[in-house]
């Protein structure tokens, strides 16, 4: 059996990894879980699958954690911190580790994976975006492997050969698809007004209100970009965006024979989970097959770059290179968290991104200190500017 490391085994897709697991109970063991502060939730999944190791944020987490789970006489091991999460991550009964983490918290756990040699499922697009080229170097320096399970990247694995897009692949481009999210059609001069609400009415996933804000704004489209260059080694002018509002087209490979290779399937994080847990092999999801006769057409146009700046901010930090991903990615952080607690509107997302990417002084990160000290750099100059903008 195949050991398995959830690290942020209480969202979505933690969640929909247990459930890839129960229903192939005889191919996985989850040996650990982490949470940040969902308790109760994480309690109920440690009583289901028994790990033998759970991470939790801080001692109070723990503590909580701890007392729930006492009763039950489980012989699950409870630790906080993010060193208690990092060994989740590097635990050796684990082969296979979810990194699914959301946001800059997860880049040190899922290198702590890396760097032990696991077969890393990467959820987390932060890390690749934030540290790409330290994530890939450990990968190989430690002999492991990395296969992503954003449905996007997924799709581009899958239509690879061998998962490989070096130089014989005869590669031309990647196309990412996007559903465009739920203001695709909103009149632009009602942008400003939408609530948090809206923005994570997703019309096609059930996701975290933050990667729903990312989706709703298409930043999530810019931090995949960022993410195939790293995990694919493709140039930013190989990497395209395309708007697919169905969500049925997940990613397009196109070859230089005028090929264009495409990975299909109904919008459940499921599939790519399962593709990933499985590899090379094909497990049960539990997905309802796609129909093309019911879903009759598909439809495709271009990103409007006036509807979603924040689109445009990361292709050109994409371009720039060097540090200002990691500022693109650290101004997203702290302007979606404004925008969910209703102290900036929807609009001010992408100023507050402008103004940061703007100020931060041009760097090329060489290592994790580094890359550590110019995310915090990012989130107090956002500060200072949400400061000076907040409602």
């Amino acid at each position: 059996m195949t050991g398995l490391s959830i690290l942020g085994a209480t969202g979505s897709v933690g969640a929909s990894t247990l459930d890839v697991v129960r229903r192939n109970a005889d191919r996985f063991r989850v040996e650990a879980l982490t949470a940040n502060t969902s308790v109760e939730l994480l309690a109920e999944q440690c009583l289901e699958f028994e790990p033998g190791l759970a991470a939790v944020a801080g001692e109070d987490e723990a503590d909580a954690l701890r007392a729930r789970l006492q009763p039950h006489g489980l012989r699950t091991e409870v630790v906080c911190g993010i060193e208690g999460i990092s060994r989740a991550a590097g635990l050796e009964e684990a082969d296979t580790v979810v990194a699914a983490i959301v946001g800059a918290a997860g880049l040190l756990p899922t290198l702590a994976a890396a760097r032990a040699g696991k077969r890393l499922l990467l959820a987390n697009k932060e890390t690749a975006v934030m540290a790409g080229d330290l994530l890939m170097g450990a990968v190989r320096q430690a002999d492991g492997a990395l296969i992503p399970i954003d449905s996007e990247h997924n799709a581009v694995f899958q239509c690879l050969p061998d998962g490989d897009a070096g130089p014989g692949s005869g590669i031309s481009h990647v196309l990412l698809t996007a559903s465009g999210g739920p203001f695709l059609d909103v009149p632009l001069e009602a942008l400003p007004a939408v609530t948090p609400e809206q923005a994570c009415n997703h019309p096609n996933w059930d996701m975290g209100r933050k990667i729903s804000v990312d989706s709703a704004t298409m930043m999530n489209k810019g931090l995949e970009v960022i993410e195939a260059c790293r995990l694919f080694g493709l140039q930013v002018d190989q990497v395209r965006v395309v708007i697919h509002p169905q969500s049925i087209v997940h990613s397009l490979v196109q070859y230089r024979d005028g090929s264009v290779l495409a990975q299909l399937g109904n919008p459940d994080m499921r599939t790519p989970i399962a593709h990933a847990l499985g590899w090379p092999e094909r497990l049960d999801a539990g997905v309802e097959p796609l129909d093309l006769c019911e879903v009759a057409r598909l439809d495709f146009r271009p990103p409007d770059l006036d509807r979603f700046p924040c689109l445009r901010l990361a292709m050109e930090a994409a371009a720039s290179g060097g540090a200002a991903p990691i500022y693109l990615n650290a101004a997203n952080e702290v302007a979606v968290e404004a925008f969910l607690e209703n102290r900036i509107p929807f609009d001010s997302i992408a100023a507050l991104i402008g103004s940061v990417l703007a100020k931060c002084a041009v760097a090329d990160p060489t290592g994790l200190e580094a890359i550590l000290e110019l995310d915090a750099q990012a989130r107090v100059v956002a500060r200072e500017y949400l400061r000076e903008i907040a409602i």
